[in-house]
């Protein structure tokens, strides 16, 4: 019997990256396009993602922004409504949108918690729910939640992000085994440390950087690519067999 071949792009496939207005979810969201996806991205900054998705179409791509507030419920599913409407089935979704912000635990407010949990793990389980009730319909998809080292590894000053993405770890497991009867996975990427603008201020701290150096082997921090290349394999036929895992982008912070 000859053996499947399967297919490495995403070429042909509506792929919904949200949190897609700058850093990590933004050169996702690129990355994406340029391998041939149709790409819907989603934040709450519209202006932003427009001028995104005004860069992604003049290379070549194919995209369009929505607007998406990840803190309500109303939003995310009106959100994905009006992507299926406008651009059809979604095949990948990509949960990208996110926040840290390093407070010391005996500092943490009510607000502080709140606000992150909404963002960090009710927002990527609602729009899980939105994308999956329809993969789950069609027999396909794939969803891939962006997690982070620090969802298996303590960060100090970090107990709001840590959990949350720990949070989206489990959340990932839980999906994975409810839906991969229905040829939808479930997957999760965890990044270390990665430059982007957001995290620039705290990386060009030489003090700061070394401090995360001498914890990842590989000897520097990851890059958007790196990120990216982990999605485009979990997104890909290449990856039917695997679900409900994470994916450790973390040049070995976590081996040792």
């Amino acid at each position: 019997m000859a053996q499947k071949r399967f297919s490495s792009t995403l070429e042909g496939k509506l792929v919904v990256v949200t949190g897609a207005s700058k850093g990590i979810g933004k050169g996702l969201a690129e990355f994406i396009a340029a391998e041939g996806a149709t790409v819907a991205i989603a934040a709450r900054d519209l202006e932003a993602l427009q001028q995104v998705a005004q860069g992604i179409i003049e290379r070549g791509g194919a995209c369009r922004p929505y607007e998406l507030d990840l803190r309500s419920v109303a939003s995310i599913r009106s959100c994905f409504a009006q992507i299926e409407n406008d651009m059809g089935p979604i095949d990948v979704l990509v949960n990208n949108a996110g926040m840290g912000n390093p407070i010391p635990a005996v500092d943490i407010t009510e607000e502080d918690w709140d606000w992150m949990m909404d963002l960090n793990l009710k927002g990527t389980f609602f729009c899980c729910q939105e994308a999956g009730k329809r993969m789950v319909e069609r027999k396909r998809g794939r969803i891939v939640n962006i997690s982070s080292q620090a969802s298996v590894v303590a960060i100090p000053n970090e107990s709001i992000y840590c959990a949350s993405k720990g949070g989206v770890n489990m959340l990932t497991k839980v999906l994975a085994a409810e839906w991969s009867k229905d040829n939808v996975t479930v997957n999760a990427v965890g990044p270390t440390f990665v430059y982007t603008p957001g995290t620039a201020e705290r990386l060009s701290n030489k003090e700061f950087l070394a401090s995360v150096l001498q914890k990842i082997p590989r000897g520097r921090v990851a890059t958007i690519d790196d990120v990216a290349s982990a999605v485009m394999y979990l997104a890909s036929d290449h990856a039917d067999m695997v679900t409900g895992t994470l994916l450790l982008v973390d040049g070995g912070w976590t081996a040792v």
